[in-house]
C-alpha cells in the first residue's frame, strides 16, 4: 500500500468525508487514492479558501477540517488562514504537499522548512518521517487538533513519503483521534461555586470554543446554575463588540469575573481599569498553563483563584450545580445592555447599513436551520449590530477579512439543508471572489450580501477620526458591479439599490436555487 493510501485510510477510520483542497504536483497522489475511500474533495480556487473552509467545517460540526495544499507556494499561501483558525480555536488539519525526503538538501523544486514557517501559527507542526508512520501522524495530529484548547494543526507530506509502498506501517493506535478530557475536580468546582456565592455582580466571560454555535444552550444554563451572566467573547473589539450592544456599561461594574477558557488579552484591556473596576477580582480557568502564567503577571493579587481545566469539562459540571442567590436585577440589568441595537435612521447616500441588517433578521426568523456569515470591516460590524442568529460563524480574534465567501461554501457543505447567509463589504469580498465560481461548480446555494460603499470603510474613518477630511487618502474603490461578476461565474446576482428592493430580491435569491450576490449600495457609514 502506498504512502497516499495509508493517509486517506487513516482519515477515513477518523470520520472525514470532506476535504477542502486545491491541486499540485505533490498531492496528486492523495487525490487518486481519495477515489477509492469514498472521500470527497472540494477543489477551490485559492489555497487560502481551502484552510478557511477548512475553519468554518469545523466550528461548525465540532469535527476536525481538512485542508490540503500542495508545497512551496501552495502551502505559504495558507498560512494567514491558520493564524485565524488558531485564535477562532477551531481544529483544523492541513496536509500540505513536499519536496521528497530523499532530496533534502539539493534545492529540490519547492523545497521549503515548511514546520518552521506554520509553526508559530499552529498547535502543533511536523514532516512525515516516513511511509511507514504516516497514520500514526495522523492519528497524533487529529488528537493534538481537538484536545483541550482546540487549533490548527500541520503535517507536511514528502512527495516520495506518498508514493513509496509501505514495509510495516503503524497503524494509529484505537482512539488516536479522540482527545482526553479530564473532569475538573471537586475543590475547583467548590472554590468557583462559593466566590461566585459571594461575589455582589459576578460575570463568566468565555472563549471561541465556547461560542452559541458549538455549545447551544450552555450560556443559558450555566447562567442559570451560578446565578450570574454569562457572555461568549470571539470579536477582535473584544467589550466593543458591536453583537454586545452596551456590554461594557455593565462590565465595569463587576466584582468577580470567572473566565473559562477566555485568554486575558487585548479584547479585555488585560484586566485593567477602566474596562474593569480597580476593585474587581478574577478566577481564572485555562486548559493551557501558560495562558494562567500570562495572567498572573498581569494581574497579580487580583487573581482569587487560578486552575488548568478543560473548558468545556469544566463549564458543563458548573451547569450541574444550583446556586441559592437571587440576582436577577443584576442578570437583567447585563442582558439589557447586550441586546441594544442601533436602529436605522434616513439617508441620502444609500441604503442604510442598519436597514439591510433588519431585513436580513426577518428572513432568517422564518429560515429553517440559519446560518449567519459575517466578515469584517464596518459593513460586517454593522451586521452583527443588527443581525441575531442562533448559528453563525465571524472572522474572529485574528481580524482577518476576506474568509467570508469561504466560511458561506464550507456552511452548506457541512449542513446542507441549512439557509446559509454571508455579509461582507466590497472590500473584504475582493480577496475570494473566485469562489464564487466553486460555489456554483458544487451547487453551494448560499446568499452573499455585499455592502458596496466604493471604499475601504474601516480604514477610511480611521482617516478621518485621526487625520481629518483632508487627509482622507488612498481608500476609494469603484462601485463595482459585483452582481455582474457573479453571474459571470455562474450564480444568481442582483443590485439593489433602494431598502425597497432587499426583501423582494432576497426572496428571489432563496428561491433561485444557486450561489446568490446581491450588491446592495450602502451609505458608509462608522459601524456603532
Amino acid at each position: 500500500m502506498r504512502g497516499a493510501e495509508l493517509v486517506v485510510n487513516t482519515l477515513r477510520n477518523a470520520n472525514v468525508k470532506h476535504i477542502f483542497a486545491l491541486s499540485g504536483n505533490q498531492i496528486m497522489p492523495i487525490f487518486d487514492a481519495c477515489i477509492d475511500a469514498g472521500i470527497a474533495i472540494y477543489h477551490v480556487r485559492h489555497e487560502a479558501a481551502a484552510a478557511y473552509m477548512a475553519d468554518a467545517y469545523a466550528q461548525l460540526t465540532g469535527e476536525i477540517g481538512v485542508a490540503l495544499v500542495t508545497a512551496g507556494p501552495g502551502f505559504a499561501n495558507s498560512l494567514s488562514p491558520l493564524y485565524s483558525a488558531k485564535l477562532a480555536e477551531s481544529p483544523v488539519l492541513l496536509l500540505s504537499g513536499d519536496s521528497p525526503r530523499a532530496a533534502d538538501g539539493k534545492n529540490a523544486f519547492q523545497e521549503l522548512d515548511q514546520v518552521s514557517a506554520s509553526s508559530p501559527v499552529t498547535k502543533y507542526s511536523c514532516r512525515s518521517k516516513g511511509v511507514d508512520t504516516i497514520s500514526q501522524e495522523i492519528g497524533n495530529c487529529i488528537r493534538i487538533a481537538k484536545s483541550e484548547r482546540p487549533g490548527p494543526v500541520h503535517l507536511a507530506l514528502p512527495f516520495d513519503n506518498l508514493t513509496n509502498l509501505a514495509t510495516k506501517p503503524t497503524k494509529a493506535r484505537h482512539g488516536a483521534f479522540i482527545p482526553t478530557r479530564k473532569k475538573p475536580s471537586l475543590e475547583i468546582i467548590n472554590t468557583i461555586v462559593h466566590a461566585i456565592k459571594n461575589a455582589v455582580a459576578p460575570m463568566i466571560l468565555t472563549g471561541p470554543m465556547l461560542n452559541h454555535s458549538r455549545t447551544g444552550n450552555l450560556h443559558d444554563i450555566l447562567s442559570e446554575a451560578l446565578d450570574a451572566p454569562t457572555i461568549n467573547m470571539e470579536s477582535p473589539r473584544g467589550i466593543k463588540d458591536p453583537s454586545l450592544g452596551k456590554f461594557a456599561s455593565t462590565l465595569v461594574k463587576s466584582d468577580l469575573i470567572l473566565l473559562i477558557g477566555k485568554r486575558l488579552d487585548f479584547t479585555l484591556g488585560n484586566g485593567q481599569p477602566p474596562i474593569f473596576s480597580p476593585k474587581c477580582h478574577f478566577i481564572i480557568a485555562d486548559p493551557d498553563q501558560k495562558e494562567l502564567q500570562k495572567a498572573e503577571k498581569m494581574l497579580g493579587n487580583k487573581i482569587c483563584a487560578a486552575f488548568v481545566a478543560n473548558s468545556t469539562a469544566l463549564a458543563k459540571s458548573l451547569c450541574q450545580t444550583k446556586s441559592s442567590t437571587d440576582r436577577k436585577a443584576w442578570r437583567k440589568e447585563v442582558n439589557a445592555a447586550i441586546a441594544y441595537r442601533p436602529t436605522s435612521s434616513d439617508t441620502t447616500e444609500g441604503i442604510h447599513p442598519a436597514v439591510v441588517g433588519e431585513t436580513i433578521q426577518t428572513i432568517l426568523d422564518g429560515a429553517n436551520d440559519p446560518i449567519l456569515i459575517v466578515d469584517g470591516g464596518e459593513f460586517g460590524q454593522w451586521a452583527q449590530a443588527t443581525i441575531h442568529c442562533p448559528t453563525r460563524v465571524i472572522n474572529g480574534l485574528s481580524g482577518a477579512i476576506g474568509g467570508g465567501l469561504c466560511y458561506a461554501f464550507a456552511a452548506k457543505i457541512a449542513r446542507p439543508e441549512s439557509t446559509v447567509i454571508a455579509l461582507m463589504g466590497d472590500g473584504t469580498v475582493g480577496f475570494h471572489f473566485a469562489e464564487f465560481e466553486t460555489a456554483s461548480r458544487y451547487g453551494a446555494d448560499f446568499i452573499a450580501i455585499i455592502g458596496n460603499d466604493a471604499r475601504w470603510n474601516a480604514e477610511y474613518q480611521i482617516q478621518l477620526r485621526d487625520y481629518g477630511t483632508r487627509r482622507a487618502y488612498g481608500c476609494d474603490l469603484r462601485p463595482t458591479p459585483y452582481d455582474q461578476a457573479a453571474i459571470g461565474l455562474g450564480c444568481h446576482g442582483a443590485l439593489i439599490k433602494n431598502s425597497t428592493d432587499l426583501k423582494n430580491a432576497l426572496g428571489n435569491a432563496l428561491t433561485s436555487g444557486m450561489p446568490a450576490c446581491l450588491n446592495v449600495m450602502i451609505e458608509g457609514l462608522p459601524a456603532p
